[in-house]
């Protein structure tokens, strides 16, 4: 159901970096009870120091917009500088070094290692890391502290590949076109016990899980993992690339547009108007609790999506017209892509989808009905309890110091004829519409309700259906 949802009402507190701060999060920890205390929003204090400012007393003074820190304090990027780079091709394209062929899925994790979206990962998991990410949904660090990591990023090879790397401690990564990508170095590998890794992660072992019949089942029966060394940007020639913008170069962005606060927003659909009315209200409030300039991190998935979902460069080309159209403002807001494959693993992935935004920068992380969820695959109903999501992300360890959103129900208001908030009081006047009648629509040559998206958006939709029919009337040569 195609539902959005309102900001609730919330304490003010002020996110602090305090020894007191510390205290209250472990004692959260202990006492789950406390952890209801964090769904709440942080508005800024003058009399307190930015993060920024503190930052700056520890070494040379710099002004940051992103209002927090990377998991372990620093990015982990892992593309070699370029200097670097004809003697690690040269090491690649040696005989003695084995090679495993990356599927795209992994290519695709590749790229969210290379560039820091799971600060503090050096590589892929190697098992101490598999095993707490997938018992523990986060992952301890030498100082004692926890970072949240709650999907396993692995790579899984099969019996051919272990037996050919044998003893040594170094792998190619080819990608799926046969060019080295990346060498994996210190490899170590690990049983890949796919029932536990799929009941962990998804909670059911149901047949027909995307995710899983796209990069698990038919995967070999080993991990590897190691310290990851990618040889340049990973890049797609999608004509994407550029709105591909890695943590650091959002952090870059927020800096030159003078964010001082910075709210993501994750989907993989196109966006329809009930969307667009939870960002614009994120900002209204935010303004309203003192910060001068809230900037919106529109950041759809750009990995594997399951085959009804609308493909990506059809929502990039939709997300656009909701710019052109005004339905959000292109000066307070910046779209960009995030590369991370989509798993559909409800409240446990939801934790993956707002951690990688703290690296990328984002304090405040606005969360909805059901997300990362997706219809029951054998059964009518959905896999996931719709208000799991929201209520994990305000106890998940690893996660104290990003900000949650929540919010009601929005849907279509057939008396104002726009979306808006749901009043149960007068519940008659309003109609939810979800992704499967929105499709129908689209598919069908029916316009949605006016209000329900920018006419411009719509006709991207429209004519993609269009194309799909066309195809599929199209008679295939014997």
């Amino acid at each position: 159901m195609a539902t959005t949802h309102q900001l609730t009402p919330s304490r003010l507190h002020h996110p602090s970096a305090s020894s007191a701060a510390r205290v209250r999060a472990t004692a959260s920890l202990a006492h789950p009870h406390l952890l209801s205390r964090r769904l709440r929003l942080a508005a800024p204090d003058s009399r307190s120091p930015s993060l920024s400012q503190r930052h700056g007393r520890r070494g040379a003074m710099s002004v940051r917009s992103s209002l927090i820190d990377p998991d372990g304090g620093a990015l982990v990027e892992l593309v070699a500088p370029p200097d670097r780079v004809p003697a690690l091709r040269a090491e690649a394209e040696a005989e003695a070094l084995p090679r495993v062929r990356l599927a795209p899925v992994d290519l695709q994790w590749a790229h969210v290692l290379a560039e820091g979206w799971a600060s503090p990962l050096r590589g892929f998991m190697r098992e101490h890391e598999y095993l707490q990410s997938l018992h523990f949904n986060c992952v301890r660090l030498p100082d004692g502290s926890l970072v949240n990591m709650s999907l396993p990023i692995v790579l899984a090879i099969g019996d051919a590949d272990k037996e050919q790397i044998g003893g040594k401690p170094d792998v190619a990564l080819q990608g799926p076109d046969g060019g080295v990508v990346a060498i994996l170095r210190r490899v170590e590998i690990y049983p890949h016990n796919k029932e536990e890794r799929i009941a962990r992660t998804f909670g059911t072992t149901a047949p027909g899980l995307p995710y899983v019949d796209e990069a698990i089942a038919s995967a070999g029966n080993w991990l590897i993992g190691g310290d990851l060394e990618v040889l340049e940007p990973i890049k797609y020639n999608d004509g994407l690339d550029h709105y591909r913008l890695s943590p650091r170069q959002l952090r870059n962005e927020f800096d030159k547009r003078g964010a001082d606060a910075v709210f993501a927003f994750q989907l993989r659909n196109p966006v329809h108007n009930g969307h667009a009315l939870l960002m614009n209200d994120t900002r209204r409030r935010l303004l309203e609790m003192g910060y001068k300039n809230p900037i919106l991190l529109l950041h759809p998935l750009g990995g594997f999506t399951k085959a009804d979902d609308v493909p990506l460069p059809v929502r990039m080309e939709q997300h656009s017209k909701v710019l052109e159209d005004g339905v959000l403002d292109p000066e307070t807001t910046i779209v960009s892509i995030f590369p991370s494959p989509m798993h559909y693993a409800g409240p446990t992935e939801v934790q993956w989808h707002a951690k990688a935004r703290i690296n990328a920068g984002a304090n405040f992380y606005i969360v909805g009905r059901d997300p990362a969820g997706m219809g029951h695959p054998t059964e009518k109903r959905d896999l996931y309890n719709p208000d799991h999501g929201k209520k994990v992300l305000s106890m998940a360890p690893g996660l104290e110091k990003l900000n949650i959103l929540p919010f009601k129900v929005a849907a279509y208001d057939t008396v104002a004829k726009e979306m808006a908030f749901f009043d149960p009081s007068r519940s008659q006047d309003f109609l939810f519409i979800s992704g499967t009648k929105m499709r129908t629509f689209a598919k069908n040559g029916e316009n949605p309700p006016d209000g329900f998206m920018c006419p411009g958006g719509w006709k991207v939709l429209v004519d993609y259906y269009n194309s799909l029919q066309a195809e599929e009337a199209t008679p295939v040569p014997v």
